[in-house]
């Protein structure tokens, strides 16, 4: 099997690493601007210059030379890189989001059916064992019907500060809203757990924290000038002590201490995190309803210690709590009064290797099956994961508008 990767950054090359470490599929065309992450890719794969390219737009002049795509672009990219491979009757792995715009993931859900390509969006933990075992207990209906679910993504101070302060996905006029890049995971999780399309939603969050306000007196602009000696978020505490591990491996190829602390004097991770041009939320509510009655809540927030997803699933007959940081779920059946002892059930799902509790490997797993032309379900279509993208786009209308938002205005 031969794949294609365009966009060589940290999400593409788990995806492609996977596939070649693996031995599953040959990286045979590489697709990447920045010159430090193609040179490195370039090595990994065993690549002549023949197949390296700068540009999707010169790939695809060569028409359609390998089995699939792998598209790790920035979102804002996906559109146009995506609806170039369909064209050419590409299968393609697509990064999430879809796009941030719903028209564009709409426009790319429809060519791919006409075109009848298949599309697995990275969903990932729909991939996992945790994820997969609380579906599993959620549709065995043994706790009788769901009525209401709380749900929080804990992103972990650092993370946030990391990638939504100082990082790519820092403003949504660049990328996407924070709910839609981080949380578009969470909003396929409770339409897929549901088992139901969204109706309605409110929302409310802003940006709290990470702003000019809440800069220490005499603090710089960057942290390699700053006399600030007790920050927290101190680029070379955060990245230095955890060289050669993520997300040091975001600021630069290269490990060593001098390229760190060369990145960090240069490069947007040495910002000052009050002081950089981010927009998006630092924290975020939503309370969805959903078409089959179920009510769900949605707490995303960066001031949290931990970097995990906690759920509480509230049946009929008992109710279900997960951390998936921790793979543990309880399953707890209501008793008749105070004093009895609930019959309580702890279940620890299998894990496999990697990120994201094992979602990125068995999302890797599944595709590659899916283009061997193996029997599999595509749990992350395209025409199913599109539907988290209209929630996400929803609640963010929500908050910035302050009212309810009716799915129906946007389907």
């Amino acid at each position: 099997m031969e794949l294609a990767l365009i966009g060589a950054g940290q999400r593409g090359r788990i995806y492609a690493d996977y596939a070649f470490e693996h031995k599953r599929a040959k990286i045979t065309f590489l697709v990447e601007p920045d010159e430090n992450r193609r040179r490195e890719a370039k090595e990994k794969y065993g690549l002549d210059d023949a197949h390296v390219f700068t540009d999707p737009a010169d790939f695809y002049k060569l028409g359609k030379v390998c089995d699939a795509l792998i598209i790790a672009t920035m979102d804002r990219q996906h559109y146009e890189h995506t609806m170039g491979a369909l064209e050419l009757g590409y299968d393609i792995l697509l990064e999430k989001p879809i796009s941030p715009d719903l028209d564009e993931c709409i426009g790319i859900r429809d060519l791919a059916l006409k075109n009848k390509c298949r599309i697995m969006v990275c969903h990932v933990l729909r991939y996992t064992g945790f994820w997969a075992t609380l579906k599993k207990i959620i549709d065995s209906g043994e706790l009788g019907k769901v009525i209401n679910i709380q749900h929080n993504e804990n992103i972990g101070n650092f993370h946030i500060a990391h990638s939504f302060v100082r990082g790519n996905w820092r403003n949504s006029d660049i990328t996407s809203s924070l709910i839609m890049q981080k949380s578009c995971h969470d909003m396929d999780l409770l339409t897929w757990l549901c088992n139901s399309k969204a109706k309605s939603v409110s929302s409310f969050g802003e940006l709290t924290y990470f702003n000019k306000a809440h800069a220490p007196e005499g603090s710089a602009e960057r942290c390699s000038k700053c006399g600030i000696m007790d920050c927290r978020f101190d680029a070379r505490k955060v990245y230095l002590p955890i060289a050669g591990n993520w997300p040091a491996t975001v600021l630069s190829v290269d490990q060593s201490e001098e390229s760190l602390i060369k990145a960090i004097e240069e490069g947007p991770y040495g910002r000052c995190v009050y002081k950089c041009d981010n927009n998006v939320c630092d924290h975020q509510v939503a309370i969805f309803e959903f078409e089959n009655g179920i009510h769900a809540s949605f707490n995303l927030s960066g001031f949290t210690n931990r970097m995990c997803r906690t759920i509480k699933v509230m049946c009929e007959n008992g109710e279900i709590r997960g951390d998936d940081e921790k793979n543990e779920i309880e399953i707890i059946c209501f008793t008749s009064n105070w004093q009895q002892e609930p019959e309580v059930k702890t279940l620890n799902p299998d894990v496999r290797e990697g990120f994201h509790g094992g979602g990125d490997a068995g999302l890797m797993e599944q595709f590659l099956d899916m283009i061997q032309g193996d029997d599999v379900e595509n749990l992350s279509a395209i025409e199913r994961s599109i539907e988290s993208h209209v929630m996400a786009i929803a609640a963010e209308k929500a908050r910035v508008e302050h009212r309810i938002v009716e799915m129906k205005e946007l389907r």
